[in-house]
This record gives structure tokens, C-alpha cells and sequence, in this order.
């Protein structure tokens, strides 16, 4: 038999989106940009929570937030009607936001005079997790209807986030969630993630996710 030429495609896949993520984020470091990779499943409050976290911060940060849909502007302009900066990024498709694609959305907003710039990211818990965007940090949000067993099934995501919001504290009557079983499975998958339990309609718990944000912005 000849020699069998063997190609990693999925090496240099990531090799090349690596690469571009680091680039952002010397970018980024260079600019005294704060990025974050905001991810969750449809439905779980991330748009609420960035109302909320522009309400608080707008006065005292340049904010800016890339909102990432399938299609559709609907978040996009909350965002402004709220008194922020923002873009909305149309993926093609595509279920979620890779390092590339990331740097031509920040071309095209022209990032650099922001102090705190967001990527709210299409929404589900699988593909988000595989895709290295250049953030300076991964943040999920998690809302209590989805069920405290959500790390079990989408692990990932669990483990690359290094700040969990757990959203629509206000619905615990109605829905069963474990804060212990949850903060557990969470723990063992990742023992350094920290865990912020809030409520973006009722604003219980929002300022501790203010704080934290504050702390990482100084």
C-alpha cells in the first residue's frame, strides 16, 4: 500500500481561530477594552440583564454591546432605545460566534474608545462553548425554568465560563431548581466559577453582577 497523507483539519480549524482570538484580545488589552462573551439558551434573560447592567453603568462606562441573531434586530434595538451603543451581527446561519467573525464585528463598531464591550452570542448552550471569541471572559446565564440539571447535560459550558448569572430568581414558586445541586455540579465541573444568583425583572441580586463588573473594570 502507498503512504496515506493525513490532514487534521480540525487542528488547524482551531489553530486559526486561536490565533485571531488572541489578536482581539491583545487588541482589546491595548485599548483598555473589558470584553465579554455573554451566552445562554433563548428565552434566558440575557437582554434583560443587559438593560439592567446599562441602567446601572451607562453614566459611568463607555458600553458597547454586539448583539449576535440568526436574524432579526429586535435586540439590537432595545439596546439603543436604552441609551447604548450597539450592532446587530447576522451569522449567516451560523449557531454561534467564532474568533473571525467577531474581529469584523468590532471593525465595523469601531471599539476602540469602549471601556466594556459585550458580545451577547447566539442563543443555545452547545456551539457557543466550542468558539474561542477573543473575550476576556466567558459569562452564562442560566434562568431557573431551564432546571438546576443543565450542567449535567451541557457540561462545556459550564466549564469555559468563568461567572454564572442565575436568572429569574423571581419564578422559584413555580419552578423547581436546587441552588446545592446546582452550584455543586457546577463546582465540580469547574471549582473556580463563581455563581451569582439575580433577577433581572425585580433587579434582586442584580448588584452583585454590577459589583463584580465594577471590580473587573478597576
Amino acid at each position: 500500500m502507498g503512504n496515506v497523507r493525513i490532514i487534521d483539519v480540525n487542528m488547524n480549524v482551531f489553530a486559526d481561530n486561536d490565533a485571531v482570538a488572541a489578536q482581539i484580545r491583545e487588541k482589546n488589552e491595548k485599548d483598555h477594552t473589558f470584553m465579554i462573551n455573554l451566552m445562554a439558551s433563548p428565552g434566558a434573560g440575557k437582554t434583560s440583564v443587559l438593560l439592567r447592567t446599562l441602567e446601572a453603568l451607562k453614566e459611568e462606562y463607555k458600553i458597547g454591546v454586539m448583539e449576535a441573531d440568526i436574524e432579526a434586530s429586535v435586540d439590537a434595538e432595545k439596546i439603543v432605545a436604552a441609551g447604548g451603543r450597539s450592532i446587530q451581527v447576522h451569522t449567516g446561519g451560523e449557531c454561534a460566534m467564532n474568533a473571525e467573525m467577531t474581529r469584523q464585528a468590532m471593525e465595523e463598531f469601531q471599539t476602540e474608545d469602549l471601556d466594556l464591550l459585550i458580545l451577547e452570542n447566539v442563543g443555545n448552550l452547545v456551539c457557543p462553548a466550542e468558539e474561542d471569541t477573543g473575550a476576556t471572559v466567558n459569562v452564562e446565564i442560566l434562568s431557573i425554568p431551564e432546571g438546576d440539571d443543565k450542567p449535567l447535560k451541557y457540561p462545556l459550558m459550564f466549564t469555559v465560563c468563568q461567572l454564572i448569572l442565575v436568572n429569574k430568581i423571581d419564578t422559584r414558586d413555580y419552578f423547581a431548581f436546587d441552588d446545592e445541586a446546582f452550584i455543586e455540579r457546577v463546582k465540580k465541573l469547574n471549582p473556580d466559577a463563581e455563581i451569582i444568583f439575580l433577577s433581572a425583572k425585580t433587579g434582586e441580586g442584580v448588584d452583585q453582577w454590577i459589583d463584580w463588573l465594577r471590580k473587573k473594570l478597576a
